[in-house]
């Protein structure tokens, strides 16, 4: 049965995977890189959903997902999906199920999950050779809970925790990088702002096996100060900028899927946001100069290796 409000669901198109309507803020880029996965995955998933704001998607009894989902605490999604993926294995080596009846096992974790909370899990799971995809969604601190720092909170920003003339003093954790040095199946960063860049590594993660990573840079209006419409404008900055490089590891190599030029300064990406307002003041000159210094550093060592 499904309850009053969501029968619509019964309506949609057999190749949507998550409904439309769902309930979560105007311009959460998050949500916009999770349709994108959905509907290329299509509904024979089952999305392992560990706690953080996209698991305010599902209100019991019913969730926007035509598939199946499964909540799990913050740091146990992998763990989670680990348990998934067996059962699946086991039903089939026993042919209680046949292979149309086979699942894609999705984690979907935010950055606090991901590269604080869930890091252990998830390398464990990495270890076994997990074979899953895992989304992250990264809005660079704990959205669903006020914006609190996280290990993925980039220098310089204002958050909850962080309110000081300089804003978050400590550096982003790379989770990119971590994944990489477990020399998983495939690692890539993506955004929802650039459409036909993260179709086609959804795709390139589907065709593969073993462990998986797409890192999704998920603008929020809420936590990062702007207004909705804007997300995907500020999402294309980060890019624009070089502050969120488009990149993937495969076959052991990292290379670049977009080569931002000419670059923009990092001073329009924060121009755009509340949480890097402070950054434009005289006082904060010197640190602006070394994020514009620390992302020109980045490039350069691209440009060398290329």
């Amino acid at each position: 049965m499904i309850p009053p409000g969501r029968q619509h669901l019964r309506e949609l198109p057999d190749r949507h995977c998550l409904a439309a309507g769902t309930p979560l803020c105007a311009g959460c880029g998050g949500l916009a890189a999770l349709q994108a996965v959905c509907d290329l995955l299509g509904e024979k998933t089952v999305i392992v959903n560990a706690a953080g704001c996209l698991t305010l998607l599902a209100a019991y009894p019913s969730t926007p997902f035509r598939g199946s989902w499964l909540y799990t605490a913050m740091a146990s999604a992998p763990a989670g999906a680990q348990g998934v993926r067996d059962g699946l294995d086991i039903l089939l080596d026993k042919g209680a199920i046949g292979t149309e009846e086979n699942l894609e096992v999705l984690v979907l974790a935010g950055d606090g999950s991901s590269g604080g909370m869930g890091l252990s899990a998830t390398s464990a799971a990495i270890d076994r050779g997990l074979d899953f995809l895992y989304l992250c969604y990264d809005n660079e601190g704990y959205g669903n809970t006020g914006q609190q720092a996280s290990a993925a909170t980039p220098r310089g920003a204002r958050t909850a925790t962080s309110r000081g003339p300089q804003g978050h003093p400590g550096a982003k954790k790379d989770l990119f990088a971590i994944w990489a040095a477990h020399r998983p199946r495939y690692v890539a960063t993506v955004t929802a702002a650039e459409p036909l860049d993260l179709a086609r590594k959804i795709e390139t993660a589907r065709n593969l096996s073993g462990p998986r990573l797409l890192l999704a840079l998920a603008p929020c209006p809420t936590g990062w100060g702007y207004e909705p419409a804007e997300g995907v404008a500020i999402g294309r900055l980060a890019v624009q900028t070089g502050l969120w490089p488009l990149k993937e590891y495969v076959d052991g190599r990292v290379q670049h899927s977009k080569i931002p030029q000419p670059r923009l300064p990092v001073r329009d990406y924060f121009a755009s946001q509340g949480r890097f307002a402070h950054l434009l003041r005289p006082e904060n000159e010197q640190l602006l100069a070394a994020l514009q210094d620390e992302t020109d550093r980045y490039w350069q060592e691209v440009e060398e290796h290329a």
